[in-house]
Parts: structure tokens; sequence; C-alpha cells
């Protein structure tokens, strides 16, 4: 029951997708598990085809669900790909005019937290792939589009790390904001104009986290992170002023 005056009102069909989504968790459907027929559920939650349909076109809208038609077929609980949630939470953020400062805040807090869980824990393969991707922006970019390309990279590097979390919700969360900030900084092109400092900057940040996240020192991870993370909100919100007097200019 809605005893909120100020949240809107569910349609009756969004009432019962999530009465629906309720019963999966409670019968522990597990991904992949065939949902009864239509007639079931109509009778099982007593309401109209029309009703039941729409509930699942909405879970079907959220990923909740899949449906396949032909033989072996029906409607599947489906498990909601990472790509496909950061899109949809992405979504409620297109509009909000986020700043760099408003991602930092997050990042300055969370990731310096997730290096010092990380460290010692990480395989030679994991630190392998974060040399590689180093070793992506070695050099000063000679364009704009290589200038680019190595923002977008270097950001990939903290991606991967989120990606070794053993909080799901830590690792989500961070690799949301790193793939926002990586979106961000290609349509504001917060990589014009390059910024030799933010690379050389950056590059030696992550080369001496790896060290630390090599030998176990959660200390110095944590401290590196940190450090990392102040000095490129500082540079980046320098590019994004830049950004505002192109705006301004034109």
């Amino acid at each position: 029951m809605n005893t909120d005056p100020d949240r809107p009102r569910m349609s009756r069909p969004a009432q019962v997708a999530e009465a629906i989504k309720t019963w999966i968790v409670q019968e522990h459907f597990s991904a992949g598990d065939r949902l009864p027929s239509e007639p079931e559920l109509i009778e099982r939650f007593g309401m109209a085809k029309g009703t039941i349909r729409e509930a699942m076109r909405i879970l079907e809208a959220q990923g909740l669900v899949k449906s396949r038609t032909g033989p072996g077929g029906g409607t599947f609980v489906h498990e909601v790909s990472k790509e496909r949630a950061r899109a949809l939470l992405g979504n409620y953020f297109y509009f909000k005019n986020l700043t760099i400062r408003d991602i930092y805040d997050l990042r300055r807090v969370l990731e310096p937290e997730l290096a010092a869980a990380l460290a010692g824990k990480l395989s030679e393969d994991i630190l392998g792939q974060l040399e590689a991707i180093i070793g992506e922006y070695s050099e000063p970019a000679r364009s704009l589009d290589e200038e680019r390309e190595q923002h977008v990279a270097s950001l990939r590097f903290h991606a991967l790390l989120a990606d070794q979390s053993e909080n799901p919700l830590l690792g989500f969360l961070i690799d949301f904001m790193v793939n926002m900030l990586s979106d961000l900084t290609v349509y504001r092109k917060l990589y014009s104009p390059p910024n030799l400092e933010l690379w050389e900057r950056g590059k030696a940040f992550q080369i001496e986290l790896i060290d630390a996240l090599r030998i176990g020192d959660a200390d110095t991870a944590r401290l590196v992170m940190r450090d990392h993370m102040a000095t490129a909100q500082k540079l980046m919100e320098g590019q994004e002023a830049e950004m505002l007097r192109r705006f301004i200019s034109e």
C-alpha cells in the first residue's frame, strides 16, 4: 500500500509486476528458469489477461524476464547484466548535468578503499593486464583523437580494478562512475586541449599503485589512490572549465 503522499501512485500493471518480482524471489527462481504460463499467472495473481501481459512487458523492459517463441519457448527469469544495469541507471542521470566534482566526490571516497582491499590479492595475470593498459598511453598523445583514446584507456584501468572487488556493490558503483566519467569525457570533449600534466601524473600514480598492489602494501595503495583521485579531480576540473569557456565563446 502506498502511504507516501509524495510518491507517485503505481499503475495496476506496475503493482502486479512488483508482486511477480517478489514472488520470483520468494520461490527461489534462478536465471534461466521458466515462469508459469500466462493462464497460470492470471489465476495465481487474480488479474485480467491484459494486466498480466502489461506486467510482463514491464519486467521484460527491466531485463528481469525474457520471452522466447517457438519450440521450448516461454518466459524465463533473466539475470540483468552489469552493462544493462549501468545503462538503465545512466538514463536516470542523463538530464542531471553531473559535474566532475559530483563524480570525484564519490571516487575519492571509494577507490582508495578498493585499492587497499585488493592489495596482495591480484593475480599476476590481472596485474599484467593493468600494466598492458598503461602501455596504451606510455607516450604522450600525438593527436586529439589519440588523446581521447588515452583518456578512455586510463579509465579502463580503474574499471578493471573495480571488476576485481569482492564486494559486488562497491565494484558496480566504481565501474558505473568510471564509465560515466568516460562518457562525459568523450561527449564534452574534456580531453581537449591535451593536458600533459594529467597524462604524466596519472600514469605515474598508476605505476606506483601496481607496485603497492603487487607487494600487498594496503596502506600505500590507499594513499596512492587517494592522491591519484585528488590530482585527477583538480586537473579534470580544469579541463571542464576550459570546455565551458569554449561553449560560451561559441
